[in-house]
């Protein structure tokens, strides 16, 4: 039996410039008309989160905010796109209590299972750069205090 959890590949994954369009193209003539459906705005706000641009992510994730705080019946598809939208930028505090949240829901969901683990792997790498971080300063620092106590003594 396979121990390893199919990747969360929405993680990595992007549409392309025109898929993206043609969900934008539709959000925009339902937006036009005053009546834009759930289906489309989370069609769209799915599109957006999975963009490697930011501002695209940002939007996603508040469609998707709006969706679930007003249609309580779509919340828990709402919650994977949540929290991954929170992790591709860089929320990650974000991105677990919405992946809890599902998981809480449904303990056996492979996908979210994934994200969890994608997750814990960039907070403890980041955890790693920013011990680095420190202790690079911490070093040049006692080697500039090293310096200036030498120069100090030879006076």
């Amino acid at each position: 039996m396979p121990t390893e959890l199919p990747y969360a590949a929405d993680a990595e994954e992007s549409l392309s410039f025109d898929e993206l369009e043609v969900l934008r193209l539709q959000y925009q003539k339902e937006l036009s008309q005053s009546h834009v459906t759930v289906q489309t705005k989370f069609n769209y706000a799915w599109g957006l989160v999975k963009s490697p641009m930011r501002e695209h992510q940002v939007e996603g994730v508040r469609l998707l905010q709006e969706i679930y705080r007003a249609e309580p019946a779509r919340r828990r598809e709402c919650l994977y796109y949540l929290a991954l939208g929170h992790y591709k930028m860089g929320n990650y505090e974000e991105a677990r209590r919405f992946n809890a949240l599902l998981l809480d829901k449904e303990p056996s969901n492979l996908q979210a299972q994934s994200l969890a683990s994608l997750i814990d792997q960039r907070v403890t790498r980041e955890g790693y750069i920013g011990m680095a971080i420190v202790g690079g300063v911490a070093a040049l620092s006692t080697l500039a205090l090293a310096t200036i106590i030498r120069r100090a003594s030879r006076k």
